[in-house]
């Protein structure tokens, strides 16, 4: 069972970095239409979408990134107590 719970939370840290390479990404519109972005924004959009549902941006800053963060930041500690919980 800890490897399972390991496995997620490894995956939990590339997820973020992938995140973060998309979001870096926008900046450059020539990056998010090359076959990389699009594949990372199939990647990154579903997780992204509610949390553009729920933040509206401020201008032109997209600010439900920062929430995603925040989930994926805190992921491998619901994981981890879960763990420790079941076993």
């Amino acid at each position: 069972m800890d490897l399972i719970f390991n496995l997620l939370i490894q995956l939990i840290g590339i997820y973020r970095w992938i995140l973060i390479i998309y979001i870096l990404m926008s900046w450059f519109p020539n990056m998010s239409s090359s076959q990389i972005g699009s594949f990372l924004a199939r990647i990154c959009e579903p997780f992204l979408e509610p949390f553009r549902r729920i933040i509206p941006p401020i201008g032109m800053m997209d600010l439900s990134p920062l929430a995603a963060f925040f989930v994926l930041y805190y992921a491998p500690v619901g994981l981890r107590a879960l763990q420790s919980w079941i076993g």
